[in-house]
């Protein structure tokens, strides 16, 4: 194999962030460690594919945006959960290591396919049965194991936007209309009614409702909420998520619209 893309099939050590890891904009990152945005040499094609690559290892992050740089792709990189639910809005494809040092990857997974048919492809060191499973089942397209070629890389990607391409569909996922039971969201007009009834909303409250009701059967982590609401998933526990659920719920008519999974967070409920 290619010298050049050692890095990228070597495993990176499992709940580490090496030194020069960007953490979310705006925020500090923890004692011990600096941002550093990774450097991508070389111009993509006018119009290129754009891809995502999620990887807490800096130095793993640029040999592979630099291989899919070569390839014709546009690349841009995130760190963090946070950041790789901030910034899959501009991706045609996410690359999503699962391994990240705020959130679960399998987290980042569920919260991006709530909102969106992106295509994610994990590629991660985790190898086991039920690992690949379970990331499946929060949303990705495929899974891919280190060590693993480039080729292969490249053809899974390929293969997933192939896929993706012959299915058509009215609008994006992250323009549908979300609707459970009388309640009714519409992200791109940014409105919900209830039985019809216009709710005023403000935008954070807007942002929140609509993630609970895009997963009607799971419990989103409180940690979630903060990286894909409030694009802060380093903040230390506080009342923001539950005072605003609980000004939701008033709005909403009912304590039962939101219900509270004590030690784990908040899913949508009902009248």
């Amino acid at each position: 194999m290619n010298r050049q893309f050692a890095d990228l099939v070597t495993p990176s050590p499992r709940h580490h962030r090496s030194p020069g890891t960007a953490v979310p904009a705006g925020h500090s990152a923890p004692a011990g460690h600096s941002a550093r945005p990774v450097p991508v040499s070389g111009a993509p094609r006018a119009g290129a594919l754009s891809v995502l690559v999620v990887e807490n290892d800096p130095r793993a992050a640029e040999t592979l945006r630099q291989g899919l740089v070569r390839h014709g792709y546009a690349t841009h990189g995130a760190a963090t959960g946070a950041q790789a639910l901030r910034g899959h809005r501009e991706a045609d494809l996410v690359l999503l290591g699962l391994d990240l040092p705020d959130l679960d990857g399998l987290e980042v997974c569920r919260g991006i396919r709530a909102v969106s048919d992106l295509p994610i492809i994990a590629v991660t060191a985790r190898g086991s049965e039920l690992d690949c499973v379970l990331c499946l089942q929060a949303g990705s397209d495929d899974y891919l194991v280190k060590p693993y070629g480039f080729r292969e890389l490249l053809a899974r990607m390929e293969a997933v936007l192939r896929r993706v391409r012959v299915q058509p569909a009215d609008q994006p996922a992250a323009g549908r209309a979300v609707t459970h039971g009388p309640l009714r969201i519409d992200p791109g007009a940014r409105t919900a009614t209830l039985d019809g009834r216009p709710l005023d909303l403000t935008r954070k409250e807007f942002d929140l409702l609509h993630l609970l009701a895009s997963q009607p059967s799971t419990v989103i982590p409180r940690r979630q909420i903060m990286a894909q609401v409030w694009e802060d998933a380093w903040s230390p526990r506080g009342r923001t998520v539950d005072t605003h659920v609980g000004t939701l719920r008033g709005k909403l008519g009912s304590s039962s619209w939101i219900v509270t999974v004590r030690g784990v967070g908040f899913r949508i409920g009902g009248p």
